[in-house]
Formats: C-alpha cells, sequence, structure tokens
C-alpha cells in the first residue's frame, strides 16, 4: 500500500497528465460545455493557498464536528447535495450534488431529489479495491446517522421531529442499544439510485436550506463502520466526493492540515453572477470561464496568537487571514484597508457576519438558573450593568455592530425595528440586587439572598481576544459587587463543557447554518439543550410558540410569533442580545477571485491563486 506522501507525488503527475489530455481535448472541441463534464480534477497542484485557523480543528466528521473552522474542511470533502451561490446577494440556493432544485409538494411536506450520476468517493480500503459511486442510499444513511443515539451528533436537531418515522427508529435504537440502518421508514423513500423523495411529519420551509449543510454531508456506510471510535464518530479519517481530501501523513493535529485536490473530482466551470460592485465586477472579470477548483494543495496552519497570525500575513507567509477586532487598527481605518497595505496589493472582503454573540447564563446552574423572582432579578441586574458597545470598542475596536433582536442583519426575519427592552443602566442594575436580597457584605460584594457567598466563573476561550473578554466582564460584575472569577480555556473543551451544561456563563456566537431566522430562534427551544441550546434554556412558553412558528413560511404571521417569543426571553432574562461581527478577511496580492461568503467557510474551491514562485 502506498503512504499518502507517494500518493501525492502520484496525484500531481496524474493531474498534469489529465490536464495533457484535457488541453488535447479542446482543441478538437466543439464547444467548451465538454469540459465542464470531464471527471477530472483541473485543479494545478502547482497552485497553493496558504490559510490559518485562530483555533484547533476538532476532527473531520460532518456529523460529529461542531466547529467552523472542522467543517469549512468538510464542506470541500463531503459534498451536500445543494449550496450557495458564490456571489449572488441575498444569498442563493443552488444545487450541489443534486441534479437540480427539489420538487416540493404543495402542502411542503414532501421533497423530491435527483442526484447526479457519475460523483464517485475518493479511493480508500474501505471499498475493497472497488471505484465506489455516491447514491441516495448514501444520503438516507448519512441523515439517519445524525439521529443515532451512539452518535449523540450535535446536528441532531436539524430532523428531530421532521422526518416520518425517522424518530420512531432513534427512539428503538435507545432500547435496545443499536440503530438499525437498514430499517427502512416512510420519511426516506429511495425511488431509484438516484432519486430521494423525504416525507415530513409536517411543512418544513428550509428543508433545502437543510440540505446544503455540511452535518448533510454524504458519507459512505462502509467507511464509518471500519473507522469510526466508540462513540461512532470517524474524526480522523475523511472519506468523501468533494473537490479536497485530507493528506492524512502529513496532519499534525492542532497544528497544521493539508488538503490536497481529489484527483477524481469532476470539476466545474466558474460561471457565477455578481453585483454591480467594483469588487463583484474584477471577480467576474477574472474569474468566468475557468474550470474549478483550480487550486491543488492548500496548507492550513493553526495559529492561536493574534500577533502570530498578523506577522505571518505581513511576511507572505499566509496568503488569507481573518482580522479580527483586536487586530483591526493594524490593518483598518473606519473599515477600509490602510494606503500601506493597498500599495503592496492586499485585498480586503469585510462583511457582517449573519451571527449573533449573545450572552447566556446556564439556567440549570445552582446560581444562575431558575425561574424564581430573585433569579430573574440577579440575570436581568448583569445584563442591564453591562455596556454591550464598550465591549465592542475595547475587544473588537468597533468592529461589530450592538444587537436588540435575536436575528441579525441580512439573516430573513431580522427586524431593524425592534427595540429590546433590557438596555445598559448599573443605577437600576444595582438597586434590583438590592431589591431581591443580594446585599454587600464588608468587603463590597454581594451574597445570595440566603447569606451564602456569591461567586460566579466567567468561561472564555483561550487567548488574546478571552482576555479582553474576561477584563471587560470583570468590570461589569464589579460595577454591581458580584465576584468573577476568570475561566479561560481551550476552545475544543469550552464547547465539550457547554454541551453538557457544565459551563456558567460566557459569551458564546452563533454563525447561521442557513439565512432564515428559524436557525437563531431555535437556540433557545427546550428540546435543543445538549445540541445548540448553549444556555440551557427550557421554557414552556417560548418553546410552544416555536412549534408554532415552524409550520408557517418566513411571513408576517411568523415574524409576530418571533416577537413574542423575544418578548419572552427578556422578561426571564435566560440569554442577552450582544453583538454581530464584521468579518475582515485580508488576502495577498497572489490570490484572485476571493471573496468572503456569509455562509460558506472554507471557499476553497471558487477562487484561484498565482503560481507560488
Amino acid at each position: 500500500m502506498k503512504s499518502q506522501s507517494v500518493m501525492h507525488t502520484f496525484f500531481k503527475k496524474y493531474q498534469r497528465h489529465l490536464r495533457k489530455i484535457a488541453l488535447a481535448a479542446s482543441l478538437i472541441s466543439i464547444g467548451s460545455s465538454q469540459l465542464a463534464v470531464a471527471a477530472t480534477n483541473p485543479a494545478d497542484p502547482d497552485k497553493v493557498l496558504k490559510w490559518v485557523f485562530n483555533v484547533a480543528e476538532t476532527g473531520f466528521d460532518p456529523g460529529a464536528a461542531k466547529d467552523l473552522y472542522s467543517n469549512g474542511v468538510n464542506y470541500v470533502i463531503f459534498e451536500t447535495l445543494y449550496s450557495y451561490d458564490y456571489l449572488a446577494s441575498p444569498v442563493k440556493l443552488i444545487p450541489r450534488a443534486a441534479e437540480s432544485m427539489p420538487e416540493v409538494s404543495a402542502d411542503a411536506k414532501t421533497y423530491t431529489i435527483k442526484l447526479k450520476k457519475g460523483i464517485y468517493f475518493t479511493p480508500d480500503d474501505a471499498f475493497n479495491g472497488k471505484r465506489r459511486e455516491l447514491t441516495m442510499a448514501d444520503y438516507i444513511y448519512t441523515l439517519k446517522r445524525l439521529m443515532d443515539p451512539k452518535l449523540s451528533s450535535p446536528h441532531s436537531w436539524l430532523l428531530s421531529g421532521k422526518i416520518v418515522g425517522l424518530d420512531e427508529l432513534a427512539e428503538q435504537a435507545k432500547k435496545t442499544n443499536k440503530f438499525n440502518y437498514d430499517t427502512k421508514i416512510a420519511g426516506l423513500e429511495l425511488v431509484d439510485k438516484y432519486t430521494l423523495r423525504i416525507h415530513l411529519t409536517r411543512p418544513d420551509f428550509n428543508l433545502g436550506l437543510i440540505l446544503a449543510h455540511n452535518p448533510t454531508g454524504a458519507v459512505a456506510r462502509e467507511v464509518i463502520e471500519k473507522y469510526q471510535d466508540l462513540q461512532g464518530q470517524v474524526m480522523g479519517h475523511p472519506v468523501g466526493t468533494g473537490p479536497y481530501m485530507v493528506a492524512l501523513d502529513e496532519w499534525v493535529r492542532g497544528s497544521k492540515i493539508i488538503l490536497l485536490a481529489n484527483p477524481d473530482y469532476r470539476g466545474d466551470v466558474w460561471d457565477f453572477k455578481g453585483g454591480a460592485s467594483p469588487e463583484d465586477q474584477k471577480i467576474m472579470a477574472a474569474m468566468k470561464g475557468k474550470r474549478m477548483p483550480q487550486i491543488g494543495r492548500i496548507e492550513i496552519n493553526v495559529m492561536i496568537e493574534d500577533q502570530s497570525r498578523w506577522l505571518a500575513f505581513q511576511g507572505g507567509e499566509i496568503d488569507i487571514f481573518e482580522l479580527e477586532g483586536p487586530l483591526a487598527p493594524q490593518a483598518l481605518d473606519n473599515g477600509k484597508l490602510k494606503p500601506a497595505l493597498v500599495k503592496k496589493g492586499v485585498q480586503l472582503s469585510r462583511i457582517p457576519d449573519p451571527e449573533t454573540s449573545i450572552y447566556y447564563w446556564n439556567m440549570q446552574d445552582p446560581v444562575w438558573g431558575g425561574l424564581s423572582k430573585e433569579k430573574i432579578a440577579l440575570r436581568r441586574s448583569v445584563a442591564l450593568a453591562h455596556n454591550i458597545q464598550e465591549e465592542i470598542d475595547i475587544v473588537y475596536n468597533g468592529n461589530a455592530v450592538k444587537l436588540d433582536y435575536p436575528i441579525p442583519p441580512g439573516v430573513v426575519g431580522y427586524d431593524a425595528n425592534y427595540k429590546n427592552s433590557i438596555q445598559y443602566n448599573v443605577a437600576a442594575a444595582n438597586a434590583l440586587l438590592d431589591k431581591f436580597g443580594y446585599k454587600k457584605g464588608p468587603d463590597g460584594f454581594r451574597t445570595l439572598p440566603d447569606g451564602k457567598p456569591l461567586e460566579i466563573r466567567y468561561t472564555a476561550r483561550s487567548g488574546a481576544v478571552g482576555k479582553l473578554q474576561t477584563e471587560v466582564w470583570k468590570k461589569t460584575y464589579d460595577s454591581i459587587g458580584i465576584k468573577m472569577k476568570e475561566d479561560l480555556v481551550q476552545f475544543s473543551e469550552m464547547l465539550k463543557a457547554e454541551k453538557t451544561c457544565q459551563l456558567q456563563t460566557r459569551n458564546s456566537p452563533w454563525i447561521a447554518d442557513y439565512p432564515d431566522g428559524d436557525n437563531f430562534m431555535q437556540l433557545y427551544y427546550g428540546p435543543n439543550i445538549g445540541s445548540t441550546n448553549n444556555g440551557c434554556v427550557k421554557l414552556p412558553e417560548y418553546d410552544k410558540l416555536y412549534e408554532e412558528s415552524q409550520k408557517l413560511p418566513p411571513g408576517e404571521e411568523r415574524d409576530a410569533l418571533y416577537h413574542k417569543m423575544a418578548r419572552i426571553m427578556e422578561v426571564n432574562t435566560a440569554q442577552m442580545m450582544g453583538f454581530a461581527r464584521y468579518r475582515n478577511m485580508l488576502a495577498q496580492a497572489r490570490v484572485i477571485g476571493y471573496k468572503k461568503h456569509p455562509i460558506i467557510y472554507g471557499e476553497w474551491m471558487f477562487f484561484d491563486v498565482e503560481k507560488s514562485k
């Protein structure tokens, strides 16, 4: 068996050979459209992109990975049925592995989807030397797997209660400790090898968007069964059908990830249509007609420290770099690149993220949780005492926008006129604590109403941003006489702890999985505790309204329910709306056609780079 490095050399030679064949074919071709269906990856192995993550990856299993960075890699390895147009604004759903957009019944309860033929998984021992074609049976397996109790997928909420027979199959697995993947269910009807019909328990107007989300990227059953760990995860051996694959022998966990172009990937022709902006026009002029992907090798380094990333970018060691808030003054003046960087040819792609950074207080924690008046008063007092704009200015150098509503700008359902009932007022915060028995002792710090000490633990990600966050929050807690303990931990460990309701409080960002308000309102839905409901909130009145909202298409009727739900959250102060950050992506002059997409992370298959000198 060849090592991965030997295979890399083989792939480079193989791709050069294929390009020669493609060039010869183009000379006798009667139309450029014939090139679009060639079943060979057009990527040039001599084109290398140098990328950077600011946190370590958690692994590459789309059903188990829950962080943005790992899922950026998953996006280019595992193919979803649908994706998004690279340039369209507002975002536009398009087919990916699917042949066309789904046929949806009038009642929005049945989706019929056809798959492109001739898509293949990358070769792997799990396939016993056979070429393995992607079929709709793989998508049925993938969707079932998200509901397997053994995997305990953080993405099960995407399908829970939606597909006829799927929840019952999952419940049976809980009783028998074995998920029977061979059991046919009415909700996932395999019409033929390339046609899937999904039958829903209720109307779902967002199913197409869900089928564009990374966790629904197709995995092969043979691969999962061969390499899965005791939890059913395959974090270290990704095998998909997408344009890239992980070079396993060059992968240094938590430090370096190498992606190589999948030589069997079918390729496509770049033909996106942007707006009238100079940025879009420049991209279209540079990219239109290119066979994609163009980049043959992607080198991703993990650099946690802000300054290290900035210095590496300045030194040309990184091609594209996310400029987080603390570093913004180094490169930007009022949201625009400084002249010295413009002179060097550095490019800026800047968008407001479709995200909410919320503040949660664990509703299952003995100090914070509960719906008694004194517990609500404690949470509300902290919310009143926190100066969100000051946090934006100090931690993010003004590189964010304060939010009043749970749904951010750029997402369907956003209301720019909504005014949150909780606004900064330290005097009111202290008066509220006084009223409900949180008395100050001789040291100036408050106790619980029963006289026991009151000390809380604020958790943040290790690094400069996390340190600044703890300093800002320490000021907030000091202003109302509450002791705060700083808790800086690794990002991956923080995510694990909050999924089991172990953290007391933190800033919790959520970037849209799909661009609809439902993706944000579900963050506070009781049954999603353990997956997306990080504050472990369970409010029956909210849950009832959320379930009603899922039956409605986007529009005024659903918006009215969302308004009621937002007020319920404010009355109970289970969470507090924070802000949406701007995402500033800096690119070197050698990068061609890059633009930050609001939903897709890991847009590597959509742009190009000059060859390294």
